[in-house]
């Protein structure tokens, strides 16, 4: 694992390597009944592999959350609370598949990617917990994970302007087919990756390994000085759990908000 400040460079043997764009990417989205990662529950998913650039094929479903979706959630992914429960999966049932498909992954290398991946997998964790205890560690996952917004605010900090996944496809020239559906997210935010690794040849030579630990510092500094920057403006404080990357706890433990301090 590479420190907080640099990428590591790999130079691959002539068959046994290839870079990760070129290799196995899983790409994962979840909408959802709020924006609460703790306590919403997800509507729909989306798991869709890509192998050298190219889609091969997705996974993507309703879920029924078991609860009602609030309007203004239906309002922004268009599912509907009686849509979600005529066809939707069970909950338990669709958390199960994804957590399977992310272990999978782990256990083989794959780097799982998206946008604002500590949203998706933290709720993905707090649902693994709810069904028999077991978070995604506890089942086997690992990483790695590429964050196409962890990423773009570290390889190009100074940029202005909003960093949302649409304003990035415009960025980088990646087209969207719809935003806030699930499969389509997912496809744009691996879009965005790839073209990022065209721009930044560092990112494009990295250890999948190495980045991922490389991540996880560099969110953490982007929050402490995003919080700086809040209180001076005189508005609230983070959570603490916001410097956590990619799977925050619900409940953070004392040392891990010392570390954040």
């Amino acid at each position: 694992m590479v420190g907080a400040n640099q990428l590591s460079l790999f130079v691959p043997e002539e068959t046994a390597w290839l870079p990760w764009p070129r290799g196995e990417l899983l790409g994962f989205d979840l909408e959802t009944t709020g924006v609460d990662r703790f306590s919403d529950v997800p509507v729909s998913f989306a798991l869709t592999v890509w192998q050298d650039g190219i889609a091969l094929g997705a996974t993507t479903h309703l879920i029924d959350p078991g609860r009602e979706i609030p309007e203004g959630a239906s309002a922004i992914h268009g599912i509907t609370t009686e849509r979600a429960r005529a066809e939707g999966w069970p909950l338990g049932h669709a958390v199960e598949l994804i957590a399977d498909r992310l272990v999978d992954a782990s256990r083989r290398g794959v780097p799982v990617t998206g946008i604002k991946l500590d949203y998706d997998l933290t709720m993905l964790d707090m649902q693994c917990r709810a069904l028999d205890g077991r978070g995604l560690a506890e089942r086997g996952w690992t990483g790695p994970v590429l964050d196409a917004l962890v990423l773009d605010r570290r390889l190009d900090r100074y940029r202005r302007g909003r960093r949302t996944l649409g304003h990035l496809c415009v960025h980088y020239g990646v087209e969207m087919a719809q935003a806030h559906d699930a499969l389509a997210d997912a496809e744009a935010s691996i879009g965005v990756l790839l073209a990022m690794s065209r721009r930044f040849p560092e990112l494009f030579g990295a250890d999948p390994g190495d980045l991922f630990g490389a991540q996880v510092g560099w969110h953490r500094e982007w929050t402490v000085s995003y919080d700086a920057w809040r209180r001076q403006d005189g508005q609230s404080p983070l959570d603490p759990r916001e410097s956590i990357w990619p799977v925050a706890p619900e409940v953070l433990d004392t040392t891990d908000e010392a570390g954040a301090a």
